[in-house]
């Protein structure tokens, strides 16, 4: 399985995705389009173990709900991201269930080279 999650509408995304160039084999899901399903949030929790490992903190919802002055469990984290796409975390590539989610520079790097192995 190679897919990524990512918004289109996402300069960051839209980057990243071009610095890697994936090959064709990959699947990619525009999740302001077609948000992500409860199978495919439970896959991406199976891979990294929690949800909060997806959940984007950086959300402008985030602060605006005020989300940052409660206690969330994984429950409501799982809820909150299938309700809102902003709060997963972008971009999420999995490849052959290995999983590699957001936009920092020590992510993209690992990525590139484990792509590069493949």
């Amino acid at each position: 399985m190679k897919k990524i999650y990512y918004l289109s509408t996402c300069s960051t995304c839209r980057r990243i995705i071009k610095e890697v160039a994936p090959d064709n084999g990959f699947e990619l899901q525009d999740l302001k389009t077609e948000p992500i399903t409860s199978a495919q949030l439970d896959f991406v929790y199976k891979l990294t173990g929690s949800y909060l490992n997806v959940f984007n903190k950086q959300a402008r919802k985030y602060r605006a709900l005020e989300l940052h002055n409660q206690a969330l469990s994984e429950d409501k984290i799982r809820e909150l991201i299938l309700e809102e796409y902003t709060f997963l975390k972008r971009p999420i590539f999995i490849i052959n269930n290995r999983i590699f989610v957001g936009n920092k520079r020590n992510v993209i790097d690992e990525l590139m080279a484990y792509i590069k192995i493949q």
